[in-house]
C-alpha cells in the first residue's frame, strides 16, 4: 500500500488501542484498507485514500492526539 494517505501518531497503551479501533471503523465506512507500521517517533497509519486518512487525523483532534503527515 503506498504511504501517500500516511498519518504518524504520538500515543501509547490504551490511547493508541482507541485509534487503532477509530482507524478501522473509519476505513470500514469508506471501504478502504488500512495498516499500521512502526514510524521513528510514533506509529504510522496509513489508508488507501485521502478521505479515510483526512476524517482519521480529525478523529485523532477531537481526542486531543497529536498526528503529523508521514
Amino acid at each position: 500500500m503506498p504511504t501517500d494517505n500516511c498519518l504518524i501518531v504520538l500515543a501509547a497503551g490504551r490511547r493508541l488501542d482507541l485509534l487503532r479501533e477509530e482507524a478501522s471503523r473509519i476505513a470500514k465506512e469508506n471501504k478502504v484498507g488500512w495498516h499500521t507500521d512502526r514510524a521513528d517517533m510514533g506509529t504510522r497509519f496509513c489508508f488507501e485514500d485521502a478521505k479515510a486518512k483526512e476524517a482519521f487525523a480529525r478523529t485523532c483532534d477531537n481526542f486531543g492526539i497529536s498526528c503529523r503527515d508521514g
